[in-house]
């Protein structure tokens, strides 16, 4: 009966917001309403988290999250929320692998080069994430942990931050997913080096996988969903 909220707890830029915006126009579309993304960051996205959870259940204010929802719950005590209680869910929006991108400057272009350099440096390189408990920090801990390497974490507020220190050259590595850091990756700005899925990714199928490239058994993947504030109708989630 009025315009629908969908907040995403990120700044502008990153994956969450990329997939909003686009859910957002097909929702206006299909509703004849307008439907509005709106930019909550802040806490490791407990702020627009935390704002979802204490709003009204009448369908007109909705979440989009990533995995990194999960595994800030996993680490962080004092959320504003419960995680598994304060919300509905309400779609899977997809799910993928990461890519690993290095800075231009970094002089490693293959998985097992960027090993060797970390082996001989043990520390001295630095890896992005966007923010402490993110999925792409998880996924990097477990890349360090399968490799046997050591990399000093640099956490930022947020994914397009992360990315764009990587073009700068002023952080070494970064696992990034797909929409926010392919551009990046096809415009030369930042060199791809594998994806994080057991196989190629169908999208990029001249990339090796990580375990591929010799870093065995690693294995990570992301996903994108939908929640609503816990006690949401039934019949308005379904819609």
């Amino acid at each position: 009966s009025r315009p629908v909220q969908v907040v995403v707890p990120n700044p502008p830029g990153g994956s969450n917001d990329i997939f909003a915006r686009a859910l957002s126009k097909r929702l206006a579309d299909a509703w004849g309403r307008p439907v509005v993304v709106e930019n909550r960051p802040g806490a490791s996205a407990s702020v627009g988290a935390a704002y979802v959870a204490k709003a009204a259940a009448d369908g007109h204010t909705l979440l989009v999250v990533s995995s990194s929802f999960a595994t800030n719950a996993a680490v962080q005590k004092n959320q504003p929320f419960d995680a598994a209680k304060d919300f509905a869910p309400v779609a899977m929006l997809g799910k993928g692998p990461f890519i690993l991108g290095v800075a231009n400057g970094l002089p490693a272009k293959a998985i097992a080069e960027l090993v060797a350099l970390a082996k001989s440096k043990p520390g001295a390189l630095n890896y992005a994430s966007s923010g402490p408990g993110s999925i792409n920090q998880f996924a990097t801990e477990l890349f360090k942990s399968a490799a046997g390497v050591q990399m000093t974490h640099v956490p930022y507020k947020g994914m397009s931050a992360a990315v764009g220190d990587l073009v700068g050259g002023h952080v070494d590595v970064l696992i990034a997913s797909v929409p926010s850091i392919l551009s990046a990756v096809r415009s030369g700005k930042v060199r791809a080096l594998g994806v994080t899925s057991a196989k190629r990714s169908q999208s990029l199928p001249d990339l090796p996988s990580i375990a591929e490239a010799g870093v065995k058994g690693y294995e990570v993947s992301t996903w994108y969903g939908v929640l609503a504030p816990a006690k949401t109708p039934r019949a308005i989630v379904t819609r």
